[in-house]
């Protein structure tokens, strides 16, 4: 038996070290965290607010058995590593399983690898550390700051007009939102004109008079310059010159989500499920690899031992001349530089040549990723940029061109970038032109754009609320919640979206809000640094906080429920719309002392004939909390149900139901697969 044990947090992990480490040594998953805080003691918080705010911890709903078997493999090992990702979130992890498995300080190693390769994991293995407790401790401190908001304001809120929940940085998120759309409500546009002279193979836009830039408000505007100017354009003045266009730096966390939202149309969760496969390891036939670098970091960093091999694969693929530098952050705020930036964990898997073991996403967001780390080493592009300005009485005129002389990154990026050429005919200065044609345009000033998901996390990033790890995740709350809907691929807040975001601001608008929220994001980084003690972080915020939280319950005024137009048969009373722990409903307005509650009409689908009873039919049906399953009619006469859509047809082994699942006919008992 194995006396050596890894612990990870992934199934598909665990199969791929354990092909790294041989047969001293058992892999296996704790399947992410297995502890969270209770939901017990004041205001269910599970955090001693009196003591210091200790936590308390509670397995995970679900996680009983394995933490049983987990402690029977720590029972029957010398040593445990603890292997769980290289960030906060995996320090803490890391720090739960050695507490929840009791595992002694001498019997226990941290290990650390930024990409699941067999060189890095056996090196991490061979060269292990301890648990960063600051790191653990800003977690920690995370979690309860995200359980006292949530917890507080989300039952605020409920009780009061019917939201759903609110918190830390998903408020601030949807705060955004809403903004933006009151900037684009209040938007009152503005009429302005452009005036074009077209020639035979370009075209040049006015933009001064005389040496002053020029507006056009009006038609008359643009008529009084039409009235002004003749057919002959003198060119004044000429300038060409070299430009670079510079090459990407290689992806972080928001990059990465930005770019596969604009160029595959990923949404931010997608993109990092796919990742976290890429990650996790890919079965090539001849080996199991992870095929990237660690998918959750802010940090441009790539390793001298990855530029060195990838820098001589430019030179021997596309030449000395193609050959770039590496990239250097200018930002020095809220970098976590804990590992490097998201890269292939190889520059010889081209995307093409493991195609055939990816899926058709897999495949899309590894090329994303590969090319843009190769674009980022190599040399910029360069253009020859032309710039022509025309005179004609006074009113100056402007063309612009651009022809590439060498394509540099955009060798390999080209697919991600639109770089086209506009050629000038070669002109010399004094040249008479004659114009074909002359072309004045109305246009009005628009308001600015609703948020996509890439300019969101872009938007979040730039303002430093969130963390990258948390974007995608933040975005899906928000709607979940159904705080907004998405129109044309864009942001619209919902009703209850804006009333929530007004009622946070009406109470809590110091510290729901940028400033705040990136200030504290900031002491999270001086506590994982050792500079802050945490309970005192919670401390100041709490005392700020609660006061505000008990104000509001006393002061803001609740909702009224929304009628239905009906009247209640017993009463008399109008019927209204409730919210209830299991969704919407319909009840008397005059509760308690009146408590109908309409039946809801419920749709009957029917699926098939009761192969069992005969006499009935399966049909559709909902569980209290609205989870769809299927069973007889005849119920409870019949009590033949299944959790997926079945067939019609009898399992030949077991005589139960077969179902449908996934594209798979198989039993809904028994193993039997059709």
């Amino acid at each position: 038996m194995p006396k050596n044990l890894v612990i990870v947090e992934s199934p598909s992990k665990s199969k791929t070290i354990e092909k790294y480490l041989g047969k001293d040594y058992k892999v296996v998953s704790s399947k992410g965290h297995i502890r969270d805080l209770a939901t017990t003691g004041k205001y269910g918080l599970g955090v001693d607010i009196d003591n210091g705010f200790k936590p308390s911890y509670v397995p995970i709903k679900g996680k009983g058995s394995v933490i049983k078997e987990l402690k029977k493999d720590v029972k029957d090992s010398d040593m445990v590593y603890l292997a769980s990702d290289p960030d906060r979130e995996g320090e803490a992890i890391a720090w739960h399983l050695k507490d929840a498995l009791g595992i002694k300080d001498k019997n226990y190693k941290r290990v650390l690898f930024n990409e699941i390769t067999h060189d890095k994991v056996v090196d991490a293995i061979n060269h292990p550390t301890v648990i960063n407790t600051d790191l653990v401790k800003s977690q920690e401190t995370r979690r309860i700051l995200d359980r006292i908001i949530g917890f507080r304001l989300s039952k605020l809120l409920q009780s009061k007009i019917g939201a759903k929940s609110a918190g830390r940085v998903q408020s601030v998120a949807l705060k955004l939102i809403v903004d933006r759309e009151r900037e684009i409500e209040a938007f009152v546009p503005e009429e302005y004109w452009t005036i074009t002279a077209k020639f035979k193979d370009y075209e040049a836009s006015l933009f001064k008079y005389k040496d002053d830039d020029i507006e056009l408000k009006t038609k008359e505007d643009a008529d009084k310059v039409l009235s002004e100017i003749g057919d002959t354009y003198t060119v004044i003045d000429i300038d060409k010159k070299e430009k670079a266009k510079k090459s990407k730096t290689p992806f972080i966390t928001s990059t990465l989500q930005q770019e596969a939202s604009t160029k595959l149309g990923f949404p931010a969760k997608k993109t990092m499920s796919i990742a976290q496969k890429l990650y996790e390891g890919i079965d090539l036939g001849s080996e199991t690899v992870g095929l990237i670098s660690y998918m959750r970091t802010d940090s441009i960093r790539l390793s001298d031992e990855f530029v060195g091999p990838t820098m001589k694969y430019i030179e021997e693929n596309y030449g000395k001349n193609y050959v770039g530098y590496v990239k250097k952050s200018t930002k020095t705020e809220n970098v976590q530089d804990a590992h490097e930036a998201i890269r292939p964990t190889s520059i010889l898997r081209d995307p093409l040549k493991v195609k055939q073991f990816l899926s058709n996403d897999e495949f899309k967001l590894y090329s994303l990723i590969y090319k843009r780390t190769l674009a980022s080493l190599m040399s910029d592009a360069k253009v020859n940029q032309t710039t022509i300005v025309f005179d004609n009485n006074d009113y100056k005129f402007k063309t612009t061109g651009q022809i590439m002389i060498f394509d540099g990154y955009l060798k390999v990026y080209q697919d991600y970038e639109s770089s086209e050429d506009k050629i000038l005919p070669e002109l010399g200065k004094d040249e008479k032109c004659i114009t074909t044609d002359v072309l004045s345009e109305q246009h009005f000033t628009k308001p600015p754009a609703r948020y996509t998901e890439a300019k969101l996390i872009k938007e979040m990033e730039d303002l430093g609320i969130g963390r990258p790890s948390t974007y995608a995740k933040t975005i899906d709350t928000i709607k979940e919640r159904n705080y907004v809907e998405m129109e044309d691929k864009k942001f619209k807040p919902t009703t209850i979206g804006i009333e929530t975001t007004d009622k946070l601001q009406e109470f809590f608008s110091d510290l729901i809000n940028v400033e705040y929220t990136r200030d504290m994001e900031e002491e999270l980084d001086d506590i994982a640094e050792g500079s802050l003690v945490w309970n005192d972080v919670l401390k100041k915020f709490y005392e700020l906080f609660e006061p505000r939280v008990k104000d509001a319950f006393s002061d803001m005024e609740k909702k009224a429920p929304e009628e239905t137009g009906e009247v209640c048969p017993e009463c008399g009373s109008p019927l209204v719309k409730r919210k209830g722990r299991y969704g919407e409903f319909v009840a008397c307005s005059n509760y308690p002392e009146c408590k109908y509650v309409k039946k809801e009409e419920k749709e009957v689908v029917e699926v098939i004939d009761c192969p069992f009873c005969k006499d009935g039919k399966i049909v559709e049906k909902k569980t209290r909390k609205g989870k769809i399953f299927y069973g007889c009619s005849n119920y409870p006469k019949c009590k033949t149900a299944c959790w997926d859509k079945p067939t019609g047809e009898i399992c030949p082994e077991c005589g139960k139901l077969l179902v449908s699942k996934n594209g798979t006919i198989k039993c809904s008992e028994c193993s039997y697969e059709k």
